[in-house]
């Protein structure tokens, strides 16, 4: 049995561009679709209610949207079946149990809570810091669920996950129908400090030649069929945050992995993982090295 994608509303304007956007990688991918809202009304009454007319009203809430996303989905995409669930836990721990047995986690990039003008709500961080399968923030202006763009960005990183995050990358590229284009930043350290090139023309080409080498040594073991989509190398001397962000601008989604190791600690996002989350004008996919 497939997986399902699993992608968390709150009724924020976020979670909403994230239902959409679940709606048509569920489509494309043909996977089912759970809607999930974690809330913690039941904790607050101390016991499971009735289902009379003294129901709390954020049951209420959640039962009403649960229901509005779910008619939305089969208004968007018909053709794929959705089921949706009212969790009574603190979000993160709800949507972090979900995604053990799902095939992707998608939230949006702000919910509803005090604080809506943070650049990356916390439950999105948390969920995306620790989750076990790969999650998607949906980020950027637009929200359409089909490909405007026509390019899938990876972030090609210097870890064992940049190979598993290149396999999702090509394989999203490859369900959309559009170009890979796998970046990868790279400098001279005597030049980062020098107010004049220090180093020669043979030493550049040396540290290109290296990033180059490397960006084809990640997709040659991510394990697919790169004859399949259309992959564009992209070396570029500078810092990976904007080397990324300028990457990502025309985009439909920028893919970047994420460390595993263990511990209390789970999940390393990283330095360029967080500015990704918290600036990309498009949708990111923090996928997780797998164990």
């Amino acid at each position: 049995m497939d997986l399902p994608l699993v992608v968390g509303v709150d009724g924020s304007e976020g979670s909403l561009r994230a239902l959409d956007w679940a709606a048509g990688e569920a489509a494309r991918r043909g996977l089912p679709l759970r809607i999930v809202h974690a809330s913690v009304w039941e904790h607050y009454e101390g016991v499971r209610p009735r289902l009379g007319a003294d129901r709390p009203s954020e049951q209420v809430y959640a039962e009403n949207l649960v229901a509005t996303s779910e008619e939305r989905v089969r208004r968007l995409a018909p053709e794929v079946k959705v089921t949706t669930d009212i969790r009574p836990e603190e979000p993160v721990t709800g949507l972090l149990e979900e995604g053990d047995d799902a095939a992707l986690l998608v939230l949006g990039s702000r919910g509803r809570g005090p604080v809506t003008g943070m650049l990356l709500g916390s439950v999105s961080l948390s969920v995306a810091a620790h989750a076990r399968c790969p999650v998607v923030v949906v980020r950027g202006r637009e929200s359409k669920e089909t490909a405007d763009h026509g390019r899938v960005v990876l972030g090609v990183g210097d870890t064992a996950a940049s190979r598993v995050a290149a396999r999702f990358a090509l394989r999203e590229a490859r369900s959309r129908g559009c170009e890979l284009v796998a970046v990868r930043a790279w400098h001279g350290p005597v030049l980062e400090s020098a107010p004049y090139p220090l180093a020669d023309s043979d030493q550049l080409r040396t540290y290109r030649q290296q990033a180059d080498d490397y960006v084809d040594s990640v997709l040659s073991d991510a394990g697919e069929d790169l004859t399949t989509v259309t992959v564009r190398r992209k070396v570029v001397q500078g810092t990976a945050h904007q080397t990324l962000l300028e990457a990502a601008a025309p985009a439909d989604l920028l893919v970047v992995g994420a460390r595993r190791r263990h511990g209390a600690f789970g999940l390393q996002l990283g330095q360029v993982n967080h500015a990704m989350l918290h600036y990309a004008p498009c949708p990111v996919a923090i996928v997780p090295e797998r164990e």
